[in-house]
């Protein structure tokens, strides 16, 4: 009949470790889950500063998209002046 006992005492050693060891991973988990969610307001919070940002950089240099203009302008500039250096014998 002793054996029998020990084998319910194991088998309720087993439910404790099982336990222990759900509610460590439980536990973990969270944890996990609430530094994901921290880190994500986190970034939310910075997102409108980050597109105001980007929105500046886009204002600051569309001048930029006119650059090919002006290069074809001095190219042709250039061209003229050297025509002329030419005709000037230089």
């Amino acid at each position: 009949m002793q054996p029998h006992v020990l084998a319910a005492g194991g088998s309720s050693t087993g439910w404790v470790i099982g336990w222990t060891i759900g509610i460590v991973l439980a536990v973990v988990v969270v944890a996990l889950v609430v530094t994901i969610l921290w880190l994500a307001k986190s970034i939310g919070d910075e997102a409108p500063k980050i597109n105001d940002q980007l929105t500046r950089a886009v204002h600051n240099t569309a001048p930029l998209a006119a650059l090919r203009t002006t290069i074809e302008h001095a190219t042709i500039i250039i061209g003229g002046l050297q025509r002329g250096r030419a005709r000037l014998g230089g």
